[in-house]
Order: C-alpha cells, then sequence, then structure tokens
C-alpha cells in the first residue's frame, strides 16, 4: 500500500464521548452487521444477494448514511469509520429500522479500499465532507489527492460514480484538480456538479452553512 498508493493517514482518531446507548449498539450490533475478516469483500456473501455496491468513507454519525440507505433498499452499503460513536449511531439506527443493506468497516478506509475491495465492483464511492486538514503542513493528509484517487478510479464499475462535498474551497480546488487528472474518471460536469436533490444535508453541511461555507460539489463517473 505505501509502495503502491503513497500511503498517508489521513484521519485521527479523536477522544470522543460515547454514550450508552452507542456503546451498547456497538457492542450488540457490530459482530452483525460489522466487517469482522480479513478476507477480500465478497458482495453476495456479505449482503446476501448480488446488488450494486456503493461505499461510504467516513460516515460520521451516518445520519445521511441511513437516510439514503433506507430509500434505496436495493443497493447494498459499506461505510467506513474509525469513530465508535458514529458506528454506535449508525448501528443504532440500523436496528431501528430494520434495515439489512448497511454493513461497516471500522478500518482505515485507504487500506480497507486497497486491500479488501476487489477491482472494477464498486457502483458508487460516496465522500461527504472529509476532513479539509486547512493548515499548510497537513495538506499532505487530505485524502482526495493521487495517487488514492487512482485506487478508486481501479475499484470503480464503469458508469459508476464518485461523489465528493466539501465546504473548503481550497481543498475542493485541490480534490477537483486530482479527480480531473486522475485516469479512467470523467467530470459528470464541466466543472463542479449542481446540488443532487437525492442527497440529504449531512451534520458538516449544516455547520459549515452557519459559517457562512460555500458547498462544493463534484461528481465523476468512471469510463
Amino acid at each position: 500500500m505505501e509502495k503502491n498508493y503513497g500511503y498517508i493517514r489521513s484521519y485521527v482518531i479523536r477522544n470522543g464521548k460515547i454514550s450508552y446507548a452507542q456503546k451498547r449498539s456497538y457492542e450488540k450490533l457490530f459482530p452483525v452487521f460489522g466487517i469482522m475478516n480479513n478476507d477480500p469483500v465478497n458482495i453476495a456473501s456479505l449482503f446476501g444477494n448480488e446488488n450494486p455496491l456503493v461505499v461510504e468513507i467516513g460516515f460520521g454519525m451516518g445520519r445521511a448514511t441511513i437516510k439514503i440507505a433506507e430509500k434505496n433498499p436495493g443497493i447494498n452499503y459499506i461505510g467506513i469509520e474509525v469513530h465508535k460513536p458514529g458506528i454506535g449511531r449508525l448501528l443504532w439506527d440500523i436496528e431501528r429500522l430494520g434495515l439489512n443493506n448497511i454493513r461497516i468497516a471500522e478500518e482505515d478506509a485507504k487500506l480497507f479500499i486497497s486491500e479488501r475491495i476487489m477491482n472494477k465492483t464498486v457502483s458508487a464511492f460516496h465522500i461527504f465532507f472529509p476532513d479539509p486538514w486547512p493548515k499548510k503542513k497537513h495538506n499532505k493528509r487530505r485524502l482526495l489527492a493521487r495517487p488514492f484517487t487512482d485506487l478508486l478510479s481501479c475499484k470503480l464499475l464503469s458508469g459508476g460514480y464518485i461523489y465528493v462535498i466539501s465546504d473548503w474551497q481550497d481543498y475542493a480546488e485541490d480534490a477537483l484538480k486530482a479527480l480531473t487528472e486522475t485516469p479512467g474518471l470523467k467530470n459528470k460536469f464541466k466543472g463542479y456538479a449542481d446540488k443532487q436533490e437525492w442527497r440529504p444535508i449531512t451534520e458538516f453541511e449544516k455547520k459549515g452553512i452557519n459559517k457562512n461555507h460555500e458547498i462544493f460539489e463534484m461528481i465523476f463517473t468512471g469510463e
């Protein structure tokens, strides 16, 4: 991974308080809905069907994730997250709504996608408001950069898409450039994308709007 994809960790694990309900959901439900083994992902074995697969990188508290999955029962979703309170919250929602089309990977997204996701198996990647790492000395930790975008392109089915949203203009500009330069990807729009009405507003988006941040959306399709 480090040799082929320039691996640099794009996250830090923050010590957030986990509630009793989140802890209980994590302990009870992660063995059911979490990806527990280290084998390559087999969609049929994991979900019991061969429906299209969407991978979300960094779902936070999972509020947008659960709404999208609930409206699309014919699509399988893998959410990748390292923040236990968010995992616990999403698991609570999965149980509350009785959904069976979400699985969770509590792993480094770069490593998981590189080592566990087979090429040409993903219908879409959702990357909503990734950590912008705004300090210049930390820019190297930004997720949406080459060669990681090349890795996403390899995993994406022809006609599949990568959907990225950020409220940091500097990050959005860098991400747009990286995606544009990535072989095998084509911008669905001439520049930034129009807001997709099917997508619920995320908590990070609300915070950005409250700070008068502009929202930048990008959609690239696999060729």
